[in-house]
């Protein structure tokens, strides 16, 4: 319980200090030169699709096109509301990039306007100081070490415990069911869906910090439910 705790209270710090210690470049970039996103809202789609159909699905409104491009390049962005049924455009810095909308377009000439749009959001970004990818020379290897000793302290703090408590919460001729349901409703449905659950975090709100606010909730709830409503196994008979 208190690894869930110290998750959920130290996770946004924690990620934001990996920022800084391992890509500070990009820490600058946000802070000189912000991006946003002008848009009408309801052009804007909740991105939530698993990662096997993502090759299957494609987002063609212009806000939705304009986000993947930031996404995909770690930049942070705030949304900014435009009138309803325009054309969806990005600011960076001082830099302003019309997006497209290609749903009108035949398939050659949403290509190539795509491709377009990439090479100009690119090239701003580029001018804006975000960077590819991380520098070594600039990274603080020591903190981002410690940093991630950190979380792994924490999986440890919630791992180490918790076979021994499954096997001690049920008698043994249930046990093998009553560990493995909820077990793996946890494991394979909650910690399944993080991923796609983050991702459309990040996209809806623009911040690449957005997406820990899945497993912070679910730390929560499982420190409520596991302080309050589950007892201590250590004198249960569990022989019967």
């Amino acid at each position: 319980m208190a690894g869930c705790l110290l998750a959920a209270i130290t996770y946004f710090p924690i990620f934001k200090g990996l920022t800084h210690y391992a890509n500070p470049a990009l820490e600058a970039a946000a802070k000189n030169s912000p991006a946003v996103v002008v848009a009408d809202p309801k052009d804007c789609s909740f991105q939530f699709v698993p990662g096997e159909l993502k090759s299957h699905v494609k987002f063609t409104s212009s806000c939705d096109i304009v986000k993947n491009l930031l996404n995909g390049r770690s930049v942070n962005y705030t949304n900014e509301a435009a009138p309803a049924g325009s054309v969806a455009s990005v600011r960076i810095g001082s830099t302003v990039i019309q997006g497209v909308d290609v749903r009108q377009l035949s398939p050659e000439e949403a290509k190539a306007a795509q491709t377009k749009l990439a090479a100009d959001v690119t090239a701003a970004i580029d001018a804006a100081g975000y960077p590819a990818k991380a520098d070594n020379s600039q990274m603080n290897k020591p903190m981002v070490l410690l940093l991630l000793v950190i979380l792994v302290l924490y999986v440890t703090m919630v791992y180490g415990p918790i076979a021994a408590w499954l096997v001690e919460l049920f008698p043994t001729r249930i046990r093998y069911t009553s560990m493995s349901l909820p077990y793996h409703i946890g494991n394979g449905w909650f910690g399944g869906f993080l991923p796609t659950t983050a991702f459309a975090l990040v996209l809806l709100t623009g911040n690449i910090y957005a997406g820990l606010w899945y497993p912070i909730v679910i730390a929560v709830f499982t420190f409520i439910v596991g302080t309050l409503f589950l007892r201590e196994t250590k004198d249960v008979d569990i022989n019967n």
